[in-house]
């Protein structure tokens, strides 16, 4: 297959290019400086979102494109230009991708859209699957409406489209390697109350979801790209104690991560316990069902 990945170069991007790769597919990077991609035998990059860009008359025989570009979440502070950044990142390139699949001939058979479980809102108590729909209020959950939303017109195409809702990602990048500093400083604790659920996957398991949701064309709409066992934050702490063979004492405030964090900090504090019904119903095997599985996986290779 042909294969076209937007933010192809992030720390999910390298995964997901180095799996296809290996199964003999061909992949196509759109980026804005195709000079700086490594281009080898079976990888190429196209240029996009830039003036006058037209990456589709570069595309031919494109049988599914993966949307991960965006503006990271992560960072010091949700300031309002970095929340206009990861607002307008995500739909500047989703409208694009939109505009994209319009012109060509013929149309990728599959959309691949990241989202993320923040579309749930927040909870300590309700267990969300993909049949919830129900609008909450917070700031991400309406920025993953909006990426939605606009990704969604891509079915006028005739394009079948999947939104990857992404839980947090454990891998040698991305949050984790944040998570684990403390631990590896013998200062590591609970953040917050602790109640507050982790739903969590192994970055490899990622990679083969979406794989998993290309081939198999019965899958469209949301899916959620987490493990099927998401734990409590001090269930993940500990489990990053043990596997580290570090102290787990030292409890973080949920005060003084919001003096530091403001409203970035909801991503710690707030939570929502998240199960991959659809990916269990279509019996997707997960490598890393189990969190100290997965982090000692991690950790030592």
């Amino acid at each position: 297959m042909h294969i076209v990945i937007a933010g192809g170069s992030g720390f999910i991007g390298e995964k997901i290019q180095n799996f296809l790769l290996g199964n003999g597919h061909q992949v196509t990077i759109l980026t804005r400086n195709p000079n700086k991609t490594i281009q080898t035998r079976g990888i190429s990059a196209v240029e996009w979102l830039q003036k006058d860009s037209r990456p589709e008359k570069e595309l031919r025989e494109v049988d599914a494109i993966i949307n991960l570009a965006g503006e990271s979440i992560n960072g010091l502070r949700w300031t309002n230009k970095k929340k206009k950044e990861i607002v307008h990142s995500r739909m500047t390139a989703t409208n694009e991708i939109v505009r994209m699949m319009n012109e060509l001939h013929p149309k990728p058979q599959v959309l691949i859209n990241a989202s993320a479980i923040g579309y749930y809102g927040m909870s300590t108590t309700q267990e969300f699957t993909e049949v919830n729909n129900d609008e909450a209020p917070d700031f991400l959950a309406t920025v993953v409406r909006k990426w939605e939303n606009a990704a969604a017109k891509a079915r006028n195409t005739g394009t079948r489209v999947v939104f990857a809702r992404f839980g947090l990602v454990l891998g040698n990048g991305g949050a984790l390697p944040l998570m684990l500093l403390p631990y590896k400083m013998k200062i590591g604790g609970t953040i917050g109350t602790g109640e507050q659920w982790v739903s969590w996957i192994h970055v490899e398991d990622v990679v083969r979801i979406l794989y998993f949701a290309i081939l198999h064309k019965e899958i469209e709409g949301p899916l959620n790209v987490t493990a099927p066992n998401p734990v409590t934050m001090r269930q993940f702490g500990k489990a990053i104690s043990s596997v580290m063979h570090s102290p787990h004492w030292l409890p973080v405030p949920s005060w003084a991560l919001k003096i530091g964090l403001g409203e970035m900090s909801s991503m710690l504090l707030e939570g929502q316990k998240v199960i991959p019904e659809k990916a269990l119903r279509y019996d997707f095997n997960f490598h890393f069902p189990q969190l100290e599985r997965a982090l000692e996986e991690i950790v030592y290779t």
